[in-house]
């Protein structure tokens, strides 16, 4: 266990869980989407729903979306800021069933009309666990930096990635492969020892059978 587990991370805000996390979840969803968000639709879930003003949710997630670390003194305003720089955002109060008590879904849709829908909770100590990803059920938390590569569920897709990754010098710490059906769509989930370079990302992008590759980068 490290230290921080203990005593939590730096940042701005009163709760690791409510803050730091939160804008972890932004960031991951941002991400996640590969591109600038334009509209944010949040549901807050749990306790997010019941202190989300006071403990600061509602300015850490969109401070996340907008890619503010959890220790940057802009989250503060971050309401401001989002209006200031055209991000659409509202939030909905609303209890998802069984779902961990810090739980935020976040729907997005960027600049160039990509869209995400990710569901994630706040697991204490600032960490996070993204648990849904466009109605998929996944577990990863981006405490390593991160491939998530959506697919079609085939014979040999998943050979070619990690074939690739292995020539460009990149290892593989942890793989988790999610699927919805046999022959259906299917998210790849690699935890790297160091973050590939964009150009490796797009490389993987061309590959037969994939859809969407992005870069999650240790949050």
């Amino acid at each position: 266990m490290d230290i921080f587990d203990i005593i939590g991370p730096i940042m701005v805000g009163p709760s690791s869980s409510h803050t730091a996390g939160a804008a972890r979840i932004g960031r991951a969803a941002a991400n996640l989407l590969g591109d600038t968000p334009a509209k944010a639709k949040i549901t807050l879930s749990g306790s997010f729903l019941r202190t989300h003003k006071g403990h600061g949710t509602d300015r850490a997630i969109i401070a996340g979306l907008m890619d503010m670390p959890v220790d940057d003194l802009r989250i503060r305003d971050s309401l401001e800021i989002a209006r200031e720089r055209g991000l659409q955002y509202e939030f909905i109060l609303s209890d998802i069933p069984d779902a961990h008590p810090n739980t935020a879904l976040i729907e997005l849709v960027g600049k160039s009309g990509r869209e995400v829908s990710i569901r994630a909770a706040s697991v204490g100590g600032g960490n996070i666990r993204v648990e849904m990803l466009n109605g998929l059920t996944v577990s990863f938390t981006g405490a390593m930096d991160t491939l998530v590569i959506s697919h079609t569920d085939a014979p040999g897709v998943i050979a070619n990635v990690s074939s690739l990754i292995a020539a460009l010098s990149v290892n593989i710490a942890t793989m988790q492969v999610f699927r919805r059906n046999a022959g259906g769509d299917a998210v790849m989930i690699i935890e790297t020892d160091h973050a590939p370079d964009m150009e490796s990302v797009r490389m993987i992008r061309r590959l037969r059978g994939i859809k969407t590759c992005n870069l999650l980068n240790k949050l």
